[in-house]
C-alpha cells in the first residue's frame, strides 16, 4: 500500500488507516464480536493499513485491550494512535485535561495496549477548565520521556455547537495556534467525507501549510456512503446513528442520490469497485498528508477499504463528485 507521512517527524503510515471504535463503542453492540474484530485488525496489518486508531474512552478501555492482544504479537507492523482527555460516566462524557491525569492515563493506555510507546497520542477534547497549554505541555513531557513519539489533536465534530457567524473549526484553530507555541502538532483528526466536507474550508489548508498530517475521521459518513444501509431499517438504541439527524428514514431516502452518484463513478472503474472505495479515494485526493481512517470491525470491510488506496479518480470523476447534492439532515 502507498505510504503517507504524518507531521514534521515524517512518521510513515499506510494511506488508509483503520478506525477501531466500532469494535467496542458507539455502533450496534449486539454485532460486536471480539474474535471477528481481532481478525479485522490482523487483516488491516496484512494489507498495509498500519495506522490503528483507538482511544481510552472507547468501551471505555476495552478497545485498547483488544488492540493490545494484536500488538503483543505484531507491534512492529503497526502505527498505534490513541487518545486522552475524555472520561465516560453513566450518562455523560466530560473532558479532563489536568496534567497529572494525562500522565496517568498514558501509563494506563500503554499497559492496555501492551506496548512501551504510543506512536501518536491525541488530545480528544480540550478541557475548558484547564488552559490547553498546560494539557499540551504534559503531553509533550510524555514525548520527552520516550512514552510517546508524536502528538495530535482531535477537532470538534461537524455537529458540534458553534456560535452564529463563526466557522466550524475556528475554536480548534485557535487552540492549535496556542499548542504550537508549546510543542509541535504532528496530526489533526477531524471529520471529512463527501457529506461532511467542512474541514476543506479552513482546517485542512491550515494543516497543509504547516506540514501537519490530517486524519480524516468518519470518511464513509458513518457508513451511509457505503451504500449498504437501507432507509427505514432502523438502528439499535446504543448506535449513535439512532440519534443522528441524517439517519432518519426520511433523510436516508432523501440522500440516496449521493450514493447513486458514487455507484455511477464506481462502475466506470470496474465491476468490483464500490461506492465506499470511491468515497475513500475522494478523501485521499484531498492532499498528500490526508489519511482516511474508516471504522470497521470485519475483515471483509477492512479489505474493501484498503483497496481504495489503489483507486485513482480522474478529473471527470472528481468533477462529478463535486456536482453531487449536499447531504441533508432532519434540521434542514
Amino acid at each position: 500500500m502507498e505510504r503517507r507521512t504524518i507531521g514534521a517527524a515524517a512518521l510513515a503510515v499506510g494511506a488508509v488507516g483503520l478506525g477501531c471504535m466500532p469494535m467496542s463503542w458507539a455502533y450496534s453492540g449486539s454485532r460486536q464480536r471480539g474474535d471477528e474484530s481481532l481478525r479485522a485488525v490482523h487483516r488491516a496489518l496484512d494489507l498495509g493499513s498500519t495506522l490503528l486508531d483507538t482511544a481510552d474512552m472507547y468501551g471505555p478501555f476495552t478497545n485498547e485491550l483488544l488492540l493490545g492482544r494484536v500488538l503483543k504479537e505484531r507491534r512492529q507492523d503497526a502505527f498505534v494512535s490513541t487518545k486522552v482527555g475524555l472520561l465516560v460516566g453513566e450518562q455523560h462524557i466530560v473532558a479532563n485535561g489536568r496534567p497529572g491525569y494525562v500522565k496517568r492515563a498514558c501509563d494506563a493506555s500503554l499497559r492496555r495496549l501492551q506496548t512501551d510507546v504510543i506512536d501518536l497520542y491525541q488530545l480528544h477534547r480540550a478541557d475548558p477548565e484547564v488552559p490547553v497549554e498546560e494539557t499540551w505541555g504534559a503531553m509533550a513531557e510524555l514525548v520527552q520521556a520516550g512514552k510517546v513519539r508524536a502528538l495530535g489533536m482531535c477537532a470538534v465534530g461537524a455537529r458540534g455547537g458553534r456560535r452564529s457567524g463563526t466557522r466550524l473549526h475556528d475554536t480548534t484553530l485557535r487552540q492549535l495556534r496556542r499548542m504550537q507555541q508549546v510543542f509541535p502538532v504532528s496530526a489533526v483528526q477531524a471529520e471529512l467525507s463527501l457529506w461532511s466536507p467542512e474541514a476543506l474550508e479552513s482546517l485542512l489548508p491550515w494543516c497543509e501549510a504547516r506540514g501537519i498530517g490530517f486524519l480524516a475521521a468518519m470518511p464513509l459518513g458513518n457508513g451511509f456512503l457505503t451504500g449498504t444501509l437501507t432507509p427505514g431499517e432502523g438502528f439499535e438504541p446504543d448506535d449513535v446513528r439512532a440519534r443522528h439527524p441524517r439517519f432518519t428514514a426520511e433523510m436516508m431516502a432523501a440522500n440516496q442520490p449521493i450514493v447513486a452518484g458514487l455507484r455511477r463513478i464506481a462502475r466506470r472503474h470496474g465491476e468490483d469497485v464500490t461506492p465506499a472505495q470511491v468515497s475513500l479515494a475522494w478523501v485521499l485526493a484531498q492532499g498528500r498528508h490526508v489519511v482516511p481512517v474508516p471504522g470497521a470491525k470485519r475483515a471483509r470491510w477492512v479489505t474493501e477499504n484498503a483497496g481504495a488506496a489503489g483507486l485513482r479518480l480522474t478529473a471527470e470523476d472528481l468533477a462529478e463528485v463535486g456536482d453531487l447534492p449536499g447531504a441533508r439532515g432532519s434540521w434542514d
